[in-house]
């Protein structure tokens, strides 16, 4: 049957209860379910579910995704529930609910209610204080930090860049970005994290004292500004970016499946309703567009580009729109088999690593495929914590140990690529 979405059925497209207060009781019992499928027949289950029924894929991004043996996460809304369970049931598709109740886990991701008054990177920022906390690092740190900005977002909002390195001629950079979807808050928290250890540790440590004095970093705190305020205000799980399409109701554009690399020929949709739509055409995002115009023309000097998503513990590498693999693939390969053993010497958290499109799925149309074919070739992408216990609902407990462990990662890619500069 063909699959349709919701708002392409003209229904509402449903909307998780903001959280920045507490939530209607009506959202209290959307449940995150987990299957996998081991023929042809259980994935045309999830195909059924996916056109009739409000299910909003968690991993991986859409139904056409799917395959045999794959583990799969979906959110229902609360009044679903017992029917998915009982086509389920009656389909012999196994599962696990892996969240029973997915509004109590939501405002478990807060200690509390009640937020500190400074800025604290263990916590979840929002993006007003996101924004000043770049003003502020920057007129603090004015020998290691410099703010920027590269573009506008859909909504008007200023896309703000940090250079973070010492003054010195001739460098070479690492541009990293953060927050492409907008529902993975782990992510700006590590940017976030990076930049604050940046500063704290100039002078202190040796590793980062080198890295600093001998390149710069770029790190774009949050690329999908729009997108990451509208899930604190509206929808805690929006994931694209909230600009306008014509021709359709519905909003937004996946900033990940928006960028010319094979794009929407796989593992993306060309659907506006479909939470992996690639857009009207490549860089037809005003975010995306500005962040690799800014790429373009640094292209020089930048040698690898690091993008941080969650959730599956994965370090990824081109390519993700096609099954071929790159001329690097060995050494991308070696350099990610290190770095994720790197990390594990934190706290012990496995990571899987290899190139996109066999390690997690094929999408086309992502950011770090499109930096490598610029001929950035250290481009890789970061899935953060965790597997799919609190998958977007990582509480903030989590922040402080996940940051720790991937700076560790981060560090040892960086003085890697410092080490064989091309």
């Amino acid at each position: 049957m063909p699959l349709r979405s919701p708002a392409e059925r003209g229904e509402r497209r449903p909307q998780a209860s903001a959280i920045a207060q507490p939530p209607p009781a009506q959202a209290a019992s959307e449940k995150v379910f987990r299957v996998i499928p081991h023929n042809e027949e259980q994935i045309e289950v999830l195909n059924y579910l996916a056109s009739d029924m409000q299910i909003d894929f968690w991993r991986p991004d859409s139904v056409a995704q799917v395959k045999t043996e794959m583990t799969v996460d979906f959110r229902v809304e609360a009044d679903q529930c017992s029917e998915v369970e009982s086509l389920l049931q009656l389909s012999g598709l196994e599962y696990e609910i892996l969240i029973d109740n997915l509004q109590a886990v939501l405002d478990r991701q807060f200690d509390n209610y009640a937020r500190s008054s400074g800025y604290n990177y263990e916590k979840y920022n929002t993006w007003e204080k996101i924004e000043a906390w770049t003003a502020d690092i920057s007129n603090q740190n004015p020998d290691l930090v410099s703010r920027s900005q590269i573009g506008t977002t859909f909504e008007g909002r200023p896309m703000y860049l940090l250079k973070v390195g010492r003054p010195g001629a001739n460098k070479k950079a690492i541009f990293m970005d953060c927050g492409f979807h907008a529902r993975e808050w782990i992510s700006p928290a590590f940017c976030q994290w990076f930049v604050r250890q940046a500063v704290r540790t100039y002078g202190k440590e040796t590793i980062m004292t080198e890295l600093l004095e001998k390149l710069d970093f770029y790190v774009l705190p949050v690329l999908n500004i729009d997108g990451y305020v509208y899930t604190w205000t509206k929808s805690r799980m929006w994931r694209k970016t909230r600009s306008v399409n014509a021709g359709s109701s519905c909003i937004g554009t996946d900033p990940n499946r928006n960028f010319d690399a094979g794009w929407c020929s796989t593992g993306a949709s060309k659907r506006p309703c479909d939470d992996t739509f690639c857009g009207s055409a490549p860089e037809s995002e005003k975010e995306t567009k500005a962040l690799a115009d800014f790429i373009r023309g640094h292209l020089s000097t930048i040698k690898a580009y690091l993008t941080i998503h969650s959730y599956s513990q994965m370090l990824l590498y081109p390519y993700s729109y096609t099954y071929d693999v790159t001329k690097d693939n060995v050494e991308l390969n070696g350099l990610a088999k290190a770095a994720v053993k790197e990390l594990a010497t934190v706290h012990g958290t496995k990571y899987t690593y290899g190139p996109g499109a066999t390690t997690i799925y094929p999408a086309a149309g992502g950011s770090d495929d499109w930096a490598y074919d610029e001929g950035i070739k250290y481009a890789f992408t970061f899935e953060l914590r965790d597997t799919g216990r609190y998958g977007f609902a990582l509480p903030e407990s989590q922040i402080k140990p996940t940051c720790e462990e991937t700076l560790v990662a981060v560090k040892y890619i960086a003085s890697y690529v410092l080490d064989h500069l091309y």
